[in-house]
């Protein structure tokens, strides 16, 4: 067996990994911590799992083949190295000890020219504004409506809350999936033959059952923190801003960006919203050194992210860096 395929495994196993128990969190986050004291583990994961299978299906379906939904077109194939499947590695590395690093910076970048990394790089610092100030904006007028510090939905209607975040949460779902099966799918054929997608989903479910099985790991804790986020209709809320924002940047081009900015740059928006609007029961010395928490473990992942590209772009194979 050709060792490119070897490596080409281990690196899709660890993005699958890697993807599903840091990036995923960003969408299922709120729906497990607002439903997991009411259905077990394994109803979630199960709706999960249809939603993954239909939208990776679908992809597969309208762009022969390919399951990235046209997000590597920037990114042409290559063989497959040990300094790309090492990069899934570190990915795994940082996600075990709570790190929302950025795995669209971590994983594809090894695979593109420094050209498309400062494109992604660009795209992705207006994705963490834009979500930030919309988000801002969408919250304080949210707030002279609703309080998102209690749960104060009526128990007659919470029924409906619940339908409106189930279908929120899959259409977030196959936002996501859309954007970030690149990260995934940079370890594959671009036309993928029909046992490989079945094998794709296949996997891909069984971490998902991990996590699901594992209430969202410690990336969780950065859902968890925020106001409001284990109840369904601040859930449902920040489901559909940030499903919104997804398909802006999709339909802006096909430069691959960090969803995982995306959807810190939201939280920190929101959060400071919240503060704002309620400035008499909300201490802002406990609003910025959880923003800034945030913010500082971004970097960190970006920092590192950045040191292995240009390590494998002028070091190792300085021909990428072209």
């Amino acid at each position: 067996m050709d060792v490119s395929v070897i490596y080409a495994f281990i690196g899709f196993m660890l993005a699958a990994y890697a993807v599903i128990g840091n990036d995923s969190v960003q969408t299922l986050g709120t729906f497990i911590a607002s439903n997991i004291r009411v259905f077990k583990w394994y109803w979630l994961w199960l709706a999960a799992s249809l939603v993954l299978a239909l939208t990776l299906s679908y992809g597969w379906y309208t762009h022969d083949g390919d399951i990235s939904f046209g997000r590597l077109a920037k990114i042409p194939p290559v063989e497959i190295q040990w300094y790309h499947a090492a990069a899934p590695a570190v990915l795994v590395l940082l996600t075990r000890i709570g790190i929302p690093v950025s795995t669209t910076f971590l994983v594809l970048s090894v695979f593109a020219s420094t050209f498309v990394l400062e494109k992604m790089l660009i795209k992705s610092v207006v994705g963490y504004g834009l979500a930030a100030i919309v988000s801002y904006i969408l919250w304080l007028v949210l707030a002279h409506f609703i309080n998102e510090k209690f749960n104060l939905v009526k128990r007659e209607h919470r029924p409906y809350w619940r339908v409106f975040q189930w279908l929120s949460t899959g259409f977030l779902w196959f936002s996501w999936l859309s954007h970030d099966m690149a990260n995934i799918a940079v370890f594959l054929p671009r036309q993928l033959p029909l046992e490989l997608l079945v094998g794709a989903i296949v996997v891909l479910s069984g971490w998902l059952a991990y996590i699901f099985w594992n209430q969202g790991g410690k990336i969780q804790k950065i859902v968890l923190e925020k106001t409001g986020s284990r109840f369904m209709r601040s859930a449902t809320f920040i489901d559909l801003v940030y499903a919104a924002l997804l398909i802006y940047f999709k339909e802006l081009n096909s430069i691959p960006m960090s969803t995982t900015w995306v959807f810190v740059g939201l939280l920190t928006g929101r959060e400071l919203a919240i503060a704002t609007a309620n400035r008499a029961q909300y201490n802002f010395g406990y609003v910025f050194p959880l923003v800034g928490k945030d913010f500082l473990k971004m970097m960190l992942g970006l920092a590192v992210s950045v040191a292995l590209v240009v390590s494998i772009h002028y070091l190792i194979d300085p021909g990428m860096g072209e």
